[in-house]
């Protein structure tokens, strides 16, 4: 395999490996404690890839002896990796769910020194393709209904971030991609025009269009702006059209812009369309787009039907990290869970202690998520429910009328996986059906109204007993 592992993993394996009690059961949550550009909510994503991953994970005689040159391990320590079989129970709440901070996304269960090890693998997973799942929601959200596509492999800090950015982007909301591979490996839908070099290749912009509408007029799609959108690009389009497409019982399929004021041109654009018997020619729009620019053009009237969105997505500018962490919070003796906590200066890293689960409230008057709940994994939700806010105590309402969902779904037991992934048409059509229980206030943009993320009684009470002893 790849050795995709922060070498202190491996050191710590080794230390306790050597120590004799490396297979005390640990638990560790995978969380993160803030939304990406301060908003309402996130889109989990990158499960599947984990679940692959772990089905696989394994250290090749390769891998072993490339750890035995660093003299750092010791032989009984590379002989146990070299036998490596995955032991853990793993818990997961699944993909193109919306999640907030501090809730685990993924539990582990098992041996301290694999779930020790597993740190990084399920970090850059979920990392990764949680951030560009909620970019992409976002920009869905604020094309109100109109098509997004993601163009932004060429911007992608590398293959795999192109690939996995594509699949994350389709479960957030994007209706396709321009990556092929996406299609090939997920069945996400590959689209795409023309490059400007095609048109510069020819001796003149009708001669370009004529040689491509010729080579596929079934899905015949123009770029404008190569030279001039209202001068020439639009007028050699419809132009096209005329002479080349109609008479093969052939109609033109949509036109892009890529440059210039896009909702001004747009709407040039889509009078000259209609006033030519071209009502069905869709109007593309690229160049840097992101949520805020697409809103700017929806709210200003543009004509634009499909957005076709790149490095801004890709890269989830400006925020590159969606933060999640993977920390220790209890470990078993003689059976018994003993609960750990992180202690620190910084409030925000302060860790919730416990084996825990989570709930979501649903009203039964409209369906609307109310509440998330972290509750000890043995807990119920009963009807009637106080919740109350963990850092404000005094803020507390008594929930009835109410359904609660488990959110976390099991993965792995004892190492096998007891899970069948979803397809990822699938996960986006879960996706949009569980954004849709957000009250508006929370999936709005700027200044979003806070989802309730409490503790249930007992486990805010664990928590406030082991900082008082801590203190004391």
């Amino acid at each position: 395999m790849k050795l995709i592992i922060d070498l202190y993993e491996l050191t710590m394996a080794n230390a306790l490996f050597s120590e004799g009690d490396y297979n005390k059961i640990a638990y560790f949550d995978l969380y993160f404690r803030s939304i990406p550009e301060n908003g309402g909510f996130a889109i989990t994503a990158g499960l599947a890839q984990v679940i692959e991953r772990l089905e696989t994970f394994q250290f090749s005689t390769e891998d072993i002896e490339f750890l035995r040159s660093k003299e750092m391990f010791t032989d009984s320590f590379l002989a146990y990796l070299a036998e490596f079989k995955l032991e853990c129970d793993i818990w997961a709440i699944s993909e193109g769910t919306p999640v907030f901070p501090n809730e685990p996304l993924i539990i582990v269960r098992g041996p301290m020194i694999q779930a020790q090890i597993l740190e990084t693998i399920l970090l850059l997973h979920v990392n990764h393709q949680s951030l560009i799942a909620t970019k992409a929601n976002k920009m869905v959200r604020a094309a109100e209904g109109r098509t997004v596509f993601e163009f932004g492999a060429r911007r992608a800090h590398g293959e795999s971030s192109a690939l996995y950015g594509a699949r994350a982007a389709f479960i957030g909301g994007c209706s396709g991609t321009s990556c092929v591979e996406a299609e090939k490996a997920f069945g996400i839908p590959s689209f795409g025009t023309m490059a400007h070099s095609w048109v510069q290749f020819f001796d003149d912009e009708y001669l370009a269009f004529s040689k491509y509408a010729d080579k596929y007029p079934d899905s015949c799609s123009l770029l404008l702006d190569t030279y001039n959108v209202l001068e020439s690009g639009i007028y050699n389009a419809i132009k096209i059209h005329k002479d080349i497409l109609v008479p093969r019982g052939h109609r033109l399929k949509s036109v892009r812009i890529d440059s210039g004021d896009i909702t001004y041109l747009s709407k040039k654009i889509r009078v000259l369309l209609d006033n030519n018997e071209l009502n069905d020619c869709k109007i593309i729009a690229s160049n840097a787009l992101d949520e805020g620019i697409i809103k700017e053009c929806v709210s200003d009237g543009a004509k634009i039907d499909i957005f076709g969105v790149g490095e801004r997505l890709i890269t989830a500018y400006p925020q590159p990290v969606f933060g999640c962490v993977y920390k220790l919070v209890a470990v078993e003796n003689d059976g018994r869970i003993i609960p750990k906590m992180k202690i620190s200066e910084n409030i925000g890293k302060i860790t919730t202690p416990g084996f825990k689960n989570v709930f979501r409230l649903f009203s039964n008057d409209d369906g609307m998520a109310v509440a998330d709940i972290v509750t000890l994994h043995d807990e119920k939700i009963a009807c009637p429910y106080k919740i109350f806010n963990p850092n404000y105590t005094w803020k507390k309402k008594i929930m009835s009328n109410f359904t609660a969902e488990q959110l976390l779904i099991k993965i792995f037991s004892k190492g096998k996986r007891v899970y069948d992934s979803p397809s990822v048409e699938e996960i986006q059509k879960s996706c949009t059906a569980q954004v849709a229980h957000l009250w508006d206030e929370i999936q709005r943009f700027n200044n979003p109204h806070e989802y309730y993320v409490d503790l249930s009684e007992n486990l805010w009470e664990l928590r406030r007993s082991m900082l008082r002893q801590e203190r004391e």
